[in-house]
């Protein structure tokens, strides 16, 4: 895999250490991690929704917290007495603590979180601020001035 060298850009611009950063990442792998399935979707224009399989999870049991565009949640089974008397023949259900991370982009926000049937729904609004969404700039026709004549005397012609 190749290495892209982001240096000679960051000595010509300003603000953008976070994109390369992020670009920077990308290259690297994730530890293959796979644990638990999810999905990201958009549901409107500005609205998003991230839905995690966490079955056998509850809500004591699932952290979630967004920090500096990053969106971490964090799932922990705590030991059930009952589970832990009992043999397992054959154990396929994970019980195994999971963190996953999701890049939020600049003025994106949580606004809710739900846990229903085994899926925790997260939605997302992007919110962009008035001062950054594009405006419409009237442009003022010059006035309609009156034609202009050129004005000359005309002399009349001397009699003799």
């Amino acid at each position: 895999m190749r290495h892209v060298d982001f240096s000679p850009l960051y000595r010509s611009t300003v603000g953008f250490d976070r994109l390369f950063t992020m670009l920077d990442s990308l290259g690297q792998p994730d530890q293959a991690q796979t644990y638990p399935p999810y999905n990201i979707e958009r549901t409107g224009e500005n609205t998003y929704r991230i839905t995690m399989a966490v079955a056998g999870f509850d809500e004591k049991e699932l952290s979630i917290e967004a920090r500096a565009h990053v969106l971490h949640v964090k799932g922990e089974k705590s030991e059930d007495e009952a589970a832990s008397k009992s043999e397992f023949l054959h154990r396929g259900i994970a019980k195994r603590a999971f963190e996953r991370r999701f890049q939020l982009a600049d003025h994106v926000e949580v606004q809710s979180a739900q846990l229903k049937n085994g899926l925790l729904h997260i939605d997302l609004l992007r919110s962009i601020p008035e001062a950054m969404k594009p405006r419409r700039i009237a442009i003022a026709a010059e006035p309609v001035d009156t034609p202009k004549t050129i004005e000359a005397q005309i002399s009349e012609p001397q009699l003799n």
